[in-house]
């Protein structure tokens, strides 16, 4: 099951209070004092991990909990610090306040760290407050809370490349035609529900991860639909492959392309002024070729190349893995 969204209540451990004692030792009538210090609280570490896919387990396990600190003892011993508490997510996980809604920290790296509440200190024993003037401090001080705090996680995929276009259009045929990827193809629309990822070999050993997302329609800046909760995952991509049946009889191809630019522009204007390369699909079909040549001449009027495939023939593809080459590695 893929999961990109999930919220948890983090709390960091507290530190360990310090100690009062005094020496009692024989021959050593009034000893001076020899309390140690508390343990510092364990931190909540969140870790980048590329071996992780989506945010699933956060759905089981809310509350994450590090360990205490230690008290201090006598003999000047130090209490043992708390356990860090390591959370791993995926690398593309953007971690916010759930309160504030303030971004925190956005997890691109693998093994990339960060500390989202950290430990209390632990309070200093009666033999650190001695002085010429109190030779026998008798009081400590207690360990400091541990921060906890609500965050939520949103998980973006990190992909090169981004598939968009109108339910059936053909995303994850040309995914399964490019890549080793095997999503779920069906005649009818919203047959891909989740994200999927391919790894696509270009020229000269090269390759690109490229990245299908469920279907758009009008409005789902708005929440219809399906795809408005994936639009997410291609705002990292560096080039969108944008895909328009022009098989369809008395579909507008051309009006079909406005209506998603139009959800990216309402969605994030910067996700609508990435690089876009405008694929015509489904040419094979007997209803395509007119329609082909109509919004060709379309693009081209609006100053966009437009390459024309059918990802079940095969025709076009090598020249879109070129065009894909020259606008990634060239």
């Amino acid at each position: 099951m893929f999961i990109d969204e999930a919220k948890i209540f983090v709390a960091a451990g507290h530190g360990g209070r310090g100690c009062v004692s005094f020496r009692r030792e024989k021959f050593v009538p009034k000893g001076g004092p020899d309390g140690g210090d508390g343990g510092k609280g364990g931190d909540v570490v969140l870790v980048a991990d590329r071996n992780l896919t989506t945010l699933l387990d956060f759905r089981y396990r809310r509350r994450y909990q590090a360990g205490h600190g230690e008290h201090g003892r006598g003999s000047d011993q130090t209490g043992r610090d708390g356990a860090q508490c390591l959370i791993r997510v995926p690398v593309g996980t953007v971690v916010r306040d759930a309160d504030s809604g303030d971004l925190l920290v956005d997890l691109v790296e693998h093994g990339q760290r960060y500390i989202a509440a950290h430990g209390g200190r632990g309070g200093r024993g009666n033999a650190r407050f001695k002085s010429p003037t109190n030779q026998a401090p008798r009081y400590a001080e207690p360990g400091e809370a541990g921060e906890a705090r609500w965050l939520t996680f949103e998980l973006k995929l990190l992909a090169d490349v981004g598939l968009i276009g109108l339910p059936n259009a053909g995303k994850s045929t040309l995914l399964s035609r490019i890549s080793a990827a095997r999503p779920k193809i069906a005649a009818y629309p919203f047959t891909t529900l989740i994200p999927q990822l391919g790894i696509v070999r270009l020229r000269d050993e090269h390759t690109c991860v490229v990245a299908d997302i469920p279907g758009l329609i009008e409005g789902a800046h708005t929440g219809k639909g399906l795809g408005h909760q994936f639009l997410r995952h291609i705002e990292r991509t560096r080039l969108l492959l944008h895909l328009v049946d022009v098989g369809v009889i008395d579909a507008d191809p051309v009006a079909n392309f406005e209506a998603i630019n139009h959800e990216l522009t309402a969605y994030a204007p910067a996700l609508a002024e990435k690089p876009q390369l405008v694929v015509a699909t489904k040419i094979d079909l007997p209803s395509a070729k007119q329609a082909w040549e109509r919004f060709q001449s379309a693009m081209r009027s609006r100053g966009l190349r437009t390459l024309a495939i059918s990802a079940v023939t095969g025709e076009g593809i090598g020249t879109l893995l070129d065009e894909l080459h020259k606008a990634l590695i060239s």
